[in-house]
Formats: structure tokens, sequence, C-alpha cells
């Protein structure tokens, strides 16, 4: 199979990620960018943006239409996030190669195991929101956002479920909101940088990560979530093991 197909699939994955689980699909993204498309870690997390942005903005409006989304609660997360996006940003374009990917792929490994701790998270059980909290975990969200082109959906679901005191399926809506935000602001501060992105490399990407999101959404409402999240876990485990092989030798 050809890097170009690769890529075609790591894309569709991408998108069928974020439809179904309301993020983690563009922790894939960058190293795909990276392996299969040929980008260097900082254009990759460019273009991730950029991916992540359109992608999620897609997914986002089927979401909204089934009424998961409570855009009061994404809007105040994604803000306390807006300043360490833009600043996570700026900083990655004048970071080492080495570094960027031997930070993703720490951040990968994290997401991964997350994902296969077990969660409370559809046991219904109250929460206590403190605003304090939901403030430095936008604010987290925000600045591994900017800094690593990822749209921190991984880290995003179980903050809203866990600080905000959402349910699962508000989350997965909710998280989709706050991506967007914090990749377009991402975004906005990275416009000035002198990083070079081929964009017909990766237009096709985008393209399949979008027809992704599509199927995502409505595999999640055909499939467990705990199943979803463990699959793609352990492909996430392999994904940063090999990204830190590869920093390290």
């Amino acid at each position: 199979m050809s890097a170009a197909l690769l890529a075609l699939v790591a894309g569709a994955f991408t998108g069928l990620a974020l439809g179904a689980l309301g993020g983690g699909g563009s922790v894939l993204a960058v190293p795909a960018l990276i392996y299969l498309v040929g980008l260097s870690p900082a254009a990759a997390a460019t273009a991730s943006l950029v991916v992540v942005t359109v992608t999620s903005a897609t997914a986002l409006s089927g979401h909204a239409r089934q009424g998961t989304v409570r855009w009061r609660e994404g809007v105040l997360f994604a803000a306390a996030g807006v300043v360490p996006a833009a600043l996570g940003g700026v900083v990655s374009a004048r970071l080492p190669a080495a570094l960027l990917t031997g930070a993703f792929a720490v951040i990968a490994a994290l997401a991964a195991v997350r994902m296969l701790r077990p969660s409370a998270a559809s046991s219904g059980d109250a929460v206590e929101v403190r605003a304090g909290r939901v403030g430095a975990a936008g604010a987290g969200l925000g600045a591994v956002t900017g800094a690593l082109g990822v749209g921190g959906g991984f880290l995003a679901v179980p903050a809203l479920v866990h600080v905000a005191g959402l349910r699962l399926r508000a989350a997965v809506g909710t998280s989709l909101l706050v991506i967007t935000l914090n990749s377009l602001v991402a975004l906005a501060a990275r416009a000035g940088s002198a990083v070079t992105v081929d964009w017909a490399a990766v237009a096709p990407f985008a393209a399949a990560a979008v027809l992704g999101s599509w199927d995502g959404r409505r595999l999640a409402a055909r499939v467990a979530a705990g199943t979803l999240q463990r699959v793609f876990a352990w492909a996430l485990l392999g994904v940063a093991a090999f990204m830190l092989a590869d920093t390290v030798l």
C-alpha cells in the first residue's frame, strides 16, 4: 500500500475517532502527516490544526442537530484556553523538531492510557462543578492544542464529564465545540510563522477526515463507547511507541 493511500486511510480514521469519540483522532493526524505525507513536525502541527478545525466543525454540526452540544459550557471552557492556545501556537514554531516529536509521543501515550482506564463517565453520578478547576482544565487543553497541533478531545471529554459535570454524550458533542474554537485560535497565532505546508498533499487527508467524521457519528450510535475507546487506545499506544523510538534511536 502506497504512502498516499495510507495517508487517506489515516485521515479517515482521524475523522472517524473525532466523530465517534469527540476527540482523540487528532492525535493520529500529526504522526500521519509526518511519516506518511512527509511534513516536518512544525508543519504537521499546523496542518493538523486545519484538519482538526474543519473535521471538528463538521462533526459538531451533526451533534448540534442531535441536541448533544452544551453551548454555554463549551464556550466558557474554550475561553479559558484562548491565551494558552495562542501562546502555544507561537512557541511551537520555534521548538526543535525532536522535542516536538518526543513531546507529542508522550501526550499520545498518556491519551491512550487515559482511554484504557475505567471511567465513571457513564455512571450518572453527580459532579461538583468548580470554576477554578474548569478554568485550569480549559487552559491546559488550550496549551496542548496550540503547541502540538492536537484538538485535545482526549482531555476535553473527561474534563467536561468530571470537572464540568456533563453526561458522556453531551461531553462528546461539547468537546467538538471546544476543539474547534481552540484550533482556530492556535491557527491564528501561527499565521505569521515561516513554516511551509504542502497544502496540496494535506487536502486529500483533510477530505478523508471529514468523510470519516460522518461515519464516526453513525458508528457511535451502534457501538459502545468503551469498545471504541479501547480499540483506538491500543492503536494510539503503538503510534506513540513508534514515535518515541524514532526520536531516541
